[in-house]
């Protein structure tokens, strides 16, 4: 009795309780404010399943203001804004529009239960250009397709980063009201990367430079041929439209260029891990000097380096 946490089966189990006691039915009944038919069913249940049946089982609850039906509907509207001459959606903006050209009275907190329950978050849209030449991707993902295929040729990315000394701060969790601060000098410090990864294999090569020009590039293409030891016969280095990357006089060794469509960074799998290097490594990490940033970098272009299992995955096309 004292350890069920409602107030309907404490009294059921209290009934139970007065009557093991020897109470009779009527003070039984005229003390809980009970019918006898409700103090026989609550008798009932107790001989058939003891304590478990004086307990209620967990119910599904109203039925939903937001039906499947509705919500099929309403998804689709949340994909497609135009279609209800809007740009974009917000919860407000999307409840109005549910109460005054749908005709469906909800709340607003149902709105957002719904929007949550249906995966939908608030995002910040992502810059993209809207000049790609769809026909040239994809033409490129076919002659790509084409070399995946072949069991002579390797697929290599290239790239170059850019990590600053004092980045830019990342969201964080943190109590309302609270004002949380992250060092800033007002310096800046910067170093370049240059790198490239096989995503079939996970192996990932970079140096670190100054800055980036044709000069820089053929000393990276000259250590990058030295130092790797590619398994198969042709390896294809995809990179974007730099103006470095297409000097006629370099030498490219062991490695033949292939040059992404124009603005198509989304195609460069080797993106993803700058990302996630700059997450793990430079995340709210202020260098006061040059040195500290060259340290920070190298060890995390080790880290980078060690994990080729992971960069498969990482990078997997």
């Amino acid at each position: 009795m004292k350890a069920t946490p409602r107030k309907q089966n404490f009294i059921r189990m209290f009934a139970i309780y007065q009557l093991s006691r020897k109470f009779s039915f009527e003070a039984i009944a005229e003390s809980n404010l009970i019918t006898y038919k409700t103090l026989n069913n609550w008798i009932n249940r107790f001989n058939k399943q003891g304590i478990d049946g004086l307990i209620d089982k967990t119910s599904s609850g109203r039925p939903r203001h937001i039906d499947e039906e509705k919500s099929k509907r309403y998804c689709h509207l949340i994909d497609n804004p135009k279609e209800a001459g809007e740009t974009h959606w917000t919860a407000k903006k999307f409840h109005g529009y549910l109460s005054e050209h749908l005709n469906h009275e909800v709340g607003y907190t149902t709105v957002l239960r719904w929007l949550k329950d249906n995966n939908y978050r608030l995002k910040v849209p992502r810059p993209w250009p809207d000049v790609q030449d769809e026909e040239a991707r994809n033409a490129f993902v076919k002659r790509l397709q084409s070399y995946l295929n072949d069991g002579n040729i390797d697929i290599w990315y290239g790239d170059e980063m850019g990590v600053d000394g004092d980045p830019r701060p990342r969201r964080r969790w943190a109590q309302i009201g609270e004002k949380i601060t992250v060092p800033h000098n007002g310096g800046h410090i910067r170093a370049n990367v240059t790198g490239i990864v096989c995503p079939r294999t996970g192996e990932f090569y970079a140096l670190e430079f100054s800055h980036s020009d044709s000069v820089i590039f053929q000393t990276f293409l000259d250590y990058a041929n030295k130092d790797l030891k590619p398994e198969r016969k042709r390896n294809i280095l995809i990179l974007d439209n730099a103006s470095w990357h297409k000097n006629k006089t370099l030498n490219w060794g062991n490695f033949e260029p292939i040059y992404l469509p124009p603005y198509s960074p989304d195609l460069n799998p080797i993106e993803r891990l700058w990302l996630l290097i700059k997450a793990e490594w430079f995340t709210d990490f202020i260098a006061k000097t040059h040195a500290e940033l060259i340290e920070r970098l190298d060890k995390a272009l080790c880290w980078a380096a060690d994990r080729t299992a992971k960069n498969q995955i990482t990078c997997s096309i």
